[in-house]
């Protein structure tokens, strides 16, 4: 029971999209009216407001971490072992991906899946910036960079960790992140999707 409602308060923690919070805030027009139309920094980004794609990029990755944080802050105290900070991992991501307090309209789940890294552990989240880091500045391609860094999480806690149900949600997770860049991919192997630093081609 108690595993149960920490997927579902985890996923209510996810399912707050700050790119339409900080929006709302900044008066912005909806992220889902615009660009990409998808609720994230960096088509927050497009409207021109950098303090607004900042903030929803710091806040995506926080409750993701914080979602994690409280998981273990409480697992003693509740017999909440790695099965629940797996599950937990997985809600707060698909809650970020399906909002329930935003229609379900949500965004790709980047920020948010290096938060629950984070929560996991440090070193986690590092190795996978350093992998993302590393393709952006061989290709110039964010969505490649994304993509790579949440395959190479699953392949470097696997190697530091094992094969465990944390190491399976961190392989949903990034089956998820995948699959919603599934736009992305198709421009790849057109050859038309956008680069860091460029206009997007047409």
């Amino acid at each position: 029971m108690n595993t149960v409602l920490a997927g579902v308060v985890a996923y209510l923690i996810g399912s707050i999209s700050f790119a339409i919070v900080f929006s709302k805030l900044f008066k912005l027009a909806d992220p889902r009216t615009y660009g990409s139309k998808n609720p994230g920094a960096t088509n927050v980004l497009r409207s021109g407001n950098k303090a607004a794609a900042i903030l929803t990029l710091i806040f995506d990755a926080a409750k993701g971490w914080f979602a994690v944080w409280l998981c273990k802050f409480y697992a003693a105290q509740y017999g909440l072992g790695d099965a629940t900070i797996a599950l937990v991992a997985v809600a707060a991501f698909l809650g970020h991906l399906y909002p329930v307090f935003h229609r379900f309209q949500g965004g790709k789940g980047v920020a948010t899946a290096l938060g629950v890294l984070i929560g996991i552990h440090w070193t986690l989240a590092l190795a996978a910036l350093a992998a993302f880091a590393i393709v952006v500045a061989l290709t110039r391609y964010v969505s490649l960079a994304s993509m790579v860094a949440a395959a190479f999480a699953v392949f470097y806690y696997v190697m530091t960790e094992g094969t465990d149900t944390v190491a399976l949600g961190i392989l949903v997770m990034a089956l998820l992140l995948t699959w919603r860049h599934k736009a992305n991919i198709e421009r790849l192997f057109r050859g038309n999707e956008s680069k860091l630093g460029r206009k997007k081609a047409h």
